[in-house]
């Protein structure tokens, strides 16, 4: 059985700020029925300690870690996921986001604070944890960006899987930093941190890892454009024989709308009369009008441009004239959430928007409304139209990254066919969401054709399983190329 080492800086369900979480949560466990023994290294936030009540403590394998004293917290979660929470309270004991203070700014330590989580991954895999010692890293975006040059300073030779969930968050510090980090002079340097003039985790990542995936086949290949590349398509143009897109999948345990405790009706793809109970309920519950003939429309997400929020608030009134109704649940920037609120007071049960994330709000938004819209600029892959199709809650999304690999748009063939699952729209402007509305309220009015459309959706297979094989396989590769590598050395 094949030993990864997963180091990332959330996992649901012990902490959560968004999809990275749920797929370090889902992952491993998937892994483990293709042969795979899969753990997680992760930070102890305080909610974090909070869930491992129980758990074992153990020393740091490499005693202090960037000067400071800590120790690992062993533990199995009610999932059996095995899981290590880096406790190391100087960066990690702070109540609130894991990223961010209480003033809405990243902790300024954070370089510091991450980098304590790629060191001690480093660790791990020079003198294991126990009897148990990886033999290959899966790290994840930038906060663990740095495990393969400590891997490297440190002459350990394991191959490590770098994946990009978004790669749009970089993790840039200071040049000055890379001492405080412990990492020689010489890794700061144009082809491995060194990234205008600052450091990139996220850029060590992707130069020094062996192999390098992102979330979904379309993704992986919209980097590699200065469009989507962020100042780094260079280097993935020049990495792409490493390159490759997986999709992600969903936890159909947690997000199964025939046995979610967290919705007012279960219902399924061949018995689907749950879902009017659960649209009820989700309009008594945010104070829309209970009128079963709107089509009810959601959002779940960070309300940010890149998620295109700003094009769904042009065509509020659009939505709202052709009799739909929107319910609203996220936060982000304080422009875009005081456009919802507004749009909320002056259309009152027409329009419901909830600042913030609520885990169980989610569930119902899923299971009571009819569609679910997500015009991102881009988006690596996203989990949400996943969630929507699983619950029969038509997507409406941008024709880009892991959401023109995961919907099949409502067009007059697909229709015709029974094969249509949502709806695409390009190009992304306003202009264009606003046709993709109407071709979704058109599809509206034929109720035989939406519920066909409906059952497809919800027919569709985007659990882990056949996303984990993807991922077991190429680990196979890599530990083959791995042993290859040593052999050639050795003679």
């Amino acid at each position: 059985m094949n030993k990864v080492l997963f180091v990332a800086s959330e996992c649901y369900p012990l902490v959560k700020t968004g999809g990275l979480a749920d797929v370090i949560g889902a992952l491993p466990l998937a892994l483990a029925g293709e042969g795979v023994d899969a753990r997680v290294l992760l930070p102890a936030y305080p909610e974090v300690c909070e869930r491992l009540k129980e758990a074992e403590a153990l020393p740091l394998p490499g005693g202090k870690v960037l000067g400071q004293d800590g120790r690992l917290l062993a533990a199995t979660t009610e999932e059996g996921l095995k899981v290590w929470a880096l406790d190391v309270p100087a960066f990690f004991a702070r109540v609130g986001n894991p990223y961010v203070g209480p003033n809405g700014h990243d902790w300024p330590d954070n370089h510091l604070r991450f980098a304590a989580l790629s060191r001690v991954a480093a660790d791990i895999a020079a003198r294991g944890v126990g009897r148990w010692r990886p033999q290959l890293l899966h790290i994840h975006d930038w906060q663990a960006g740095l495990v393969p040059a400590y891997l490297s300073a440190d002459e350990i030779d394991l191959p490590t899987l770098f994946t990009i969930h978004n790669i749009a968050f970089q993790g840039v510090f200071p040049a000055a930093e890379i001492t405080r980090l412990g990492l020689p002079g010489r890794y700061y340097h144009r082809d491995l941190t060194e990234f205008w003039g600052q450091i990139s985790f996220l850029k060590a990542g992707i130069a020094m890892s062996s192999k390098v995936s992102t979330v979904s086949p379309t993704y992986a290949r919209e980097l590699e454009s200065p469009e989507f590349g962020w100042g780094l398509d260079g280097l993935i143009r020049h990495r792409q024989a490493d390159m490759c897109g997986i999709l992600n999948g969903i936890d159909a345990g947690v997000w199964d709308p025939a046995n979610d405790p967290l919705i007012a009706a279960p219902y399924s793809a061949e018995k689907s009369a749950g879902k009017a109970r659960n649209k009820e309920a989700l309009q008594e519950r945010l104070g829309l009008e209970n009128d079963p003939n709107a089509p009810l429309l959601c959002v779940v997400s960070r309300l940010t441009q890149q998620k295109g929020m700003d094009l769904l608030l042009e065509n509020l009134p659009q939505l709202l004239w052709r009799g739909g109704q929107l319910a609203v649940l996220g936060s982000g920037e304080a422009h875009l959430e005081a456009g919802f609120r507004e749009a909320a007071f002056n259309n009152p049960g027409r329009v419901a928007t909830v600042i913030g994330y609520n885990e169980p709000l989610s569930h119902l938004l899923q299971a009571g409304a009819d569609a679910i819209v997500i015009p991102s600029r881009y988006e690596p892959c996203g989990l949400t139209q996943l969630y929507g199709l699983r619950y029969g809650t038509l997507p409406i999304v941008a024709r880009t990254g892991g959401l023109a690999d995961t919907i099949i748009d409502a067009n007059a063939a697909a229709v015709q066919a029974g094969t249509a699952t949502g709806f695409q729209f390009a190009p992304v402007t306003p202009e264009g969401l606003r046709h993709t509305l109407d071709r979704a309220f058109d599809l509206w009015a034929d109720r035989k054709a939406w519920r066909v459309a409906r059952r497809a959706a919800m027919q569709s297979d985007f659990g882990w399983s056949a996303s984990a094989r993807l991922y077991r396989n190429l680990y196979r590769r890599m530990l083959k190329d791995a042993r290859q590598k040593k052999m050639g050395e050795t003679r």
